[in-house]
């Protein structure tokens, strides 16, 4: 769970899990101070991160000598029916090609790779 509380400032908000604490806020052209993570930045992160570990655990369980991963997301959304998340993986390390197919397949199972092609739905909970 992450909880999010308003700051003195306008739009930068602090978020939280209860362990680590970071900002978002807008852009300065939407009357922020582009002092945090945008929201969709957020989302990119997530399966940013996410590939990123899932690659790299994978790696670590099956003794791939990966040395680097590099993963970019950039989330499209000119689309007015659909999201996508345009990502590119970079492999470091003395790698066989198998060694990369099977890493960069693992990608698929990452999960919020998972979790972003389901279905969404949104529930407002009264606290």
């Amino acid at each position: 769970m992450v909880k999010s509380t308003s700051t003195e400032q306008r739009y930068r908000t602090l978020f939280t899990n209860g362990i680590c604490h970071a900002h978002a806020d807008t852009t300065e052209s939407k009357g922020g101070s582009g002092s945090g993570f945008r929201p969709h930045d957020l989302l990119e992160a997530a399966l940013s991160t996410c590939l990123n570990m899932e690659i790299r655990i994978f790696a670590d369980n099956h003794d791939i000598p990966v040395s680097e991963i590099n993963t970019v997301v950039d989330l499209d959304r000119k689309h007015p029916d659909e999201t996508i998340f345009k990502y590119s993986i970079e492999l470091s390390g003395q790698l066989s090609r198998d060694q990369r197919q099977k890493l960069l397949a693992v990608a698929n199972a990452c999960s919020v790779h998972r979790t972003l092609s389901k279905k969404l739905k949104f529930k407002h909970v009264r606290t």
